[in-house]
């Protein structure tokens, strides 16, 4: 039944470009499935955009420092260039705040859009530090330039993780696109063939996740690699709540399923990844017990990192990758082992 469903979804969001009205989800189940035996043998270390608090997020550097502190996940974005070549960056357009030009200088309001610019074009920017002067620098005091560092592909991301010996790291890639904004970036379908193509050119299906606040683009890896798991970015705050209406859940309503757990479930995901304020534990056990993994973003006081712990989730996003693994040593948890160069 879930498979026609999801086919349904798929068929409908692509083609027809509309989804058909979801029907009601069934209660949900009574026994949580119990989730702390699971969780010490499996906890997901992951670095937010490498390791944002230590180092420039989404550049090589950041991604050589997460795999230094040792992690289970590197966490990076990515939006696709003009020239079709999938690349690590946060925003649809160039960040002010990140984003040096080839003279040095910082840009001024926000900058041209990845999707119009050639990979060759791209690479003139230089995102090694923060603007001492921007919000994120107060943000992120601790983080220690390099300057230099370019926007990296993501087949580059790759390579430079099997370069340093860490053939066991996985990657949890965000796919950066607006349902509001259709002309910032290329549509989802080609968005998704880009990604899988350079994923299957590097030969790392099996360490590959896919998460997305816009499930357009998790319906269509679900049709094209069912065996790339999915995971499905949830926000509910007054600025952003991609819950609202359908328009960022490829038409799936809340209204209709009741939870968010089962919403996701009835999508086809396999991870749910709620901010980490808008989660409970209730929530936590809910999804476990539907066979959903709970991954929230983005924990980076160790206070929370313990709420969450003790609730039994599955794993943590973090900014602070260093914080996190001397919390769950502190736990006797197992932890990524640490590569040495």
């Amino acid at each position: 039944m879930k498979s026609r469903l999801i086919a349904g979804l798929i068929a409908a969001s692509f083609a027809s470009g509309a989804l058909a009205q979801a029907a009601s989800a069934p209660a949900p189940p009574a026994t949580p499935a119990a989730g702390t035996a699971a969780q010490a043998r499996a906890f997901d270390l992951q670095g937010h955009r490498g390791a944002r608090g230590l180092a420039p997020e989404n550049t090589l550097a950041g991604f050589e420092r997460a795999i230094a502190i040792g992690v289970t996940t590197l966490e990076l974005d990515i939006g696709v260039t003009a020239d079709g070549v999938p690349v690590v960056h946060h925003d649809l357009a160039l960040n002010a705040s990140l984003t040096r030009d080839a003279s040095g200088r910082w840009l001024t309001g926000t900058g041209p859009t990845i999707r119009s610019l050639t990979l060759q074009q791209l690479q003139a920017y230089d995102v090694g530090r923060i603007d001492p002067a921007s919000r994120h620098a107060r943000l992120f005091p601790g983080q220690q330039p390099r300057d230099g560092e370019r926007i990296p592909t993501l087949a580059a991301v790759f390579r430079r993780a099997d370069e340093r010996g860490a053939r066991q790291v996985r990657f949890s890639i965000e796919t950066k696109l607006d349902p509001r904004r259709p002309g910032d970036t290329v549509d989802p379908e080609a968005f998704v063939d880009a990604l899988l193509h350079v994923v299957r050119e590097a030969g790392v299906s099996r360490r590959v996740s896919v998460q997305s606040f816009d499930w357009r683009t998790l319906l269509r890896v679900q049709q094209l690699e069912p065996a790339i798991p999915t995971v499905y970015l949830t926000t509910r705050s007054d600025s952003f709540d991609n819950l609202r209406d359908g328009a960022w859940t490829a038409g799936l309503r809340l209204a209709d399923y009741g939870s968010v757990p089962a919403l996701v479930e009835a999508a086809g995901g396999k991870v749910w990844s709620p901010r980490y304020d808008d989660l409970d534990a209730p929530g936590v056990r809910e999804a476990q017990a539907r066979g959903l993994r709970v991954v929230p973003w983005t924990v980076n006081d160790p206070v929370d990192m313990v709420r969450l712990l003790d609730w039994g989730v599955d794993g943590l996003i973090t900014d602070y990758p260093d914080r996190l693994r001397a919390l769950l040593r502190e736990r006797d948890m197992p932890v990524p082992r640490v590569l040495h160069d």
